[in-house]
């Protein structure tokens, strides 16, 4: 058995943020003493280790507890999705860095944007999602979009690729302003409306979306000009502070 301050110093993880996934039931300790300090034993400790790898996937940790305490939950195919999904992370910063080295050689000059595009990581997160998924959210998704003809769906889209219209708009102004900040309200009202119910935490998940390149940032700045897709995470990162 270990304590909370041990497995603390093991992991990495608060003691904060593991009285709080007691608190949530996300992860219980395998007992208490009598003074009800936390002991936490190897099973317990496998499923900090499984916690921490879904966090890597950007999963809610509400959707987290849905998926680990699943009476089907396949703790093997589980790692393979995050294995695969941190060779995709680790491709990606290798594009990084060696576009960055070339950037020394050759100067800023030499324009190369293809270490940006993030596209497979965001697709392969997005399939994994769905499929351990069935959270609320996704469902409220698709029961939606079920009950939209063509027509309401592009005149939807239509509608919201307009706010990042109106967001590259504001560009010049301090993302933490009332009005920016406003904006950013509307845009999670307008995705609670039309996909799924947007919590401060989706929101912050999606805002790194919008901004980690592949077609999301393309359109995103298509639409209100360079740098718009940036600026949205800025005002959406200083919203869900």
């Amino acid at each position: 058995m270990k304590t909370v301050n041990e497995v603390s110093k093991l992991t990495g993880v608060s003691i904060r943020t593991l009285q709080y996934y007691d608190k949530i039931g996300l992860l219980k300790p395998a007992e208490y003493t009598e003074s009800g300090y936390r002991l936490y034993d190897d099973a317990a400790l496998e499923r900090l280790q499984q916690i921490l790898l879904f966090r890597e996937l950007e999963f809610p940790l509400k959707d987290i507890k849905d998926i680990v305490t699943r009476s089907d939950f396949d703790k093997r195919k589980a790692l393979e999705q995050q294995i695969e999904l941190l060779e995709l992370k680790k491709e990606h910063i290798e594009n990084l860095i060696s576009m960055c080295h070339g950037l020394k050689t050759r100067g800023v000059r030499h324009l190369d944007f293809t270490a940006f595009d993030s596209s497979k990581l965001d697709e392969y997160a997005r399939r994994a999602k769905e499929q351990w998924g069935n959270t609320p959210e996704y469902k409220e998704f698709e029961e939606k979009n079920e009950k939209r003809s063509k027509s309401e769906e592009e005149s939807m889209m239509a509608d919201f690729m307009k706010i990042f219209e109106e967001f590259g708009a504001m560009k010049d102004q301090d993302p933490a302003s009332s009005i920016v900040q406003d904006q950013v309200k509307k845009l999670q009202s307008f995705i609670t409306e039309h996909f799924y119910k947007c919590t401060n935490e989706i929101l912050s998940s999606l805002g790194k979306m919008y901004v980690g390149g592949g077609e999301f940032t393309e359109n995103i700045n298509k639409m209100g000009g360079e740098g718009t897709a940036e600026f949205t995470y800025k005002a959406i990162k200083h919203f869900c502070r």
